[in-house]
Parts: C-alpha cells; structure tokens; sequence
C-alpha cells in the first residue's frame, strides 16, 4: 500500500452507534462480528495513524429524516431500519435528541471526527453513495485512492466499494475494520463481503498494512 496524502483518503462508512455500539439497535445481529474483528479498535487506530499522516478522512453517515417515512416502498432491510429507528434523525436541520442517539457517531470516534478537518459528506439512504455527494467531496480534493471501512460489511461498505470502483477510484478495504450481520436464515453477511472483496477490491488488506503505510 501506499498511503500518499495528495492522493489517498480514508473513507468510513457509518461509524454509528446503532451499528457498533452495544446499546445500539443492531448488535444482535452484528455485535459478534464486530468483536470478533476488533471493529471499532481497528476503526479507531487507523483514525489515529490517518490524523497523524495528515491523510484525508471522510465519513459517509447514514441517516433517516421523519420525511423519509413516506417512501411508497422499501426493502427487507431498510423496513426493519424504519421499524426499528435505526439512523433515526429529528430532522435534517435539528439536532434535538442527536447526542447520544443511535445516529450519532460511537463516543471514542468523536475526537477525530469533530476536530474541523474531517470531511462529513452528506447522508447515503439506502447503500451506496449515488445519493450524497462523497464522490464529488474525493474529486474536489483530488483523491484518487480510498481506503474503505465501517458498517456493514454486505451492505453499505459494498455498495460503496462498488460505486467507487465504477468511478474510478483505486479502492482498498479494511477486512478488520468492518463487521457484518448474522442471520439465521440469510447468512453471514461478513464473510459474503470478504468473498466479494477478493473478487472486486484493488486490494484487501489489514489495519496493520494499513497503518504501516500511513508510518
């Protein structure tokens, strides 16, 4: 790997406590994935190490605004997530009831993602980020080669993993830096990513690697 500020950006996906905290709405289905891998240490080295290099990080959130309770329709997931209230927002300008919430970003990531220089783009609503405008955020800066983390492994991170490589992106995953859902009748979800990975990543790789280049 070769982690050049000019050109290299750290991109996680939904650092959210629904999906990596154990109070969150998710962690039945992903909390033995997620401590398994290290989730949320690893997230939080590469946090470190990024800062550190002066490497670009980005975070892709995932949020639902009351509004968006009037889609006509909706897949398995994004149903449960509306049942649930998982990514839940007040609204897309109040923060009321943000703090501490399950769409508010895992306590131990805030000192990195609230010092100024992180870049937030705006909120992806189902998977990939067609509908915010972390593309446009990389091409504004520059970047060309994205270092991919966060939740969930299947979804989110492979949704962006894919349309990230459709835009030109060299693009790295973090396999101990994500997590996945387990269910009973679907699956793994983890290991279903690690396959497609192989298959469609530039590269896969490890906190570790990812760190060492960044050192």
């Amino acid at each position: 790997m070769n982690c050049d500020p000019s050109d290299t950006a750290v991109v996680f996906i939904d650092p959210q406590n629904d999906v990596l905290s154990p109070k969150g709405k998710n962690w039945g289905a992903v909390g033995a994935s997620v401590t398994e891998n290290r989730t949320v240490e690893n997230m939080l080295r590469i946090f470190k190490a990024a800062k550190a290099a002066k490497v670009n990080v980005f975070i892709s959130p995932h949020y639902f605004f009351p509004t968006d309770h009037a889609w006509k329709f909706n897949g398995p997931l994004e149903a449960d997530e509306f049942a649930t209230g998982t990514f839940a927002r007040e609204g897309a300008l109040d923060l009321q009831g943000f703090e501490g919430s399950g769409a508010d970003w895992l306590a131990e990531f805030k000192p990195y993602i609230d010092d100024g220089q992180t870049i937030v783009v705006s909120p992806h609503k189902v998977f990939g980020p067609q509908t915010n405008d972390l593309v446009l955020q990389l091409r504004k800066r520059h970047m060309s080669k994205v270092v991919l983390g966060g939740m969930l492994a299947n979804m989110c991170v492979e949704a962006h993993l894919r349309d990230l490589l459709e835009q030109g992106f060299e693009v790295s995953v973090v396999a101990d830096a994500t997590a996945g859902p387990r269910h009973p009748v679907w699956g793994d979800g983890y290991k279903a990513a690690m396959i497609n990975y192989a298959f469609l990543a530039h590269a896969v790789v490890s906190t570790d690697d990812v760190i060492a280049a960044m050192t």
